[in-house]
């Protein structure tokens, strides 16, 4: 009987590379759960955001979300003033679903600018493409 030498890894690292497989494939599905269908815009080069993004987002129900979690529209006016008391102003990026009336969007942008965030992206589905929904 001869005693081991040493400790096989090989099935470690398949499963190690396997987990990350699955772990990259699966993080861009958790990162958007609220189901916004967005409008369409023309295709364009996109610059990378390095400042901190808060996410507020309006499904066609008119229901408002601060990141993933339903808020009211008073709740929205609070995160907004404790916001922009931060030492470096969010950037606020607004997902609001096509089929929406206009006034819904307008009253959340003046909920922005009421407290002091000048920083606003829209979000948009890039060039025609079909519109993509996440679950």
């Amino acid at each position: 009987m001869s005693a081991i030498s040493g400790i096989e890894i090989s099935p470690l690292m398949d499963l190690a590379f396997s987990m990350l497989i699955i772990f990259m494939i699966s993080t861009p599905l958790v990162e958007q759960t609220i189901q916004i269908d967005l409008p369409v815009e023309s295709a364009r080069e996109q610059k990378p955001q390095e400042e901190k993004t808060e996410v507020i987002g309006i499904n066609a129900q008119g229901q408002i979300y601060w990141g993933d979690r339903a808020v009211s529209k008073d709740e929205l006016s609070e995160l907004l003033a404790a916001a922009a008391e931060r030492p470096t102003q969010p950037i606020i990026s607004l997902r609001a679903d096509k089929s929406l009336d206009y006034q819904s969007v307008i009253d959340v942008i003046d909920l922005i600018e009421k407290a002091g965030l000048s920083k606003l992206n829209i979000d948009t589905q890039a060039g025609g493409a079909a519109p993509k929904r996440r679950r």
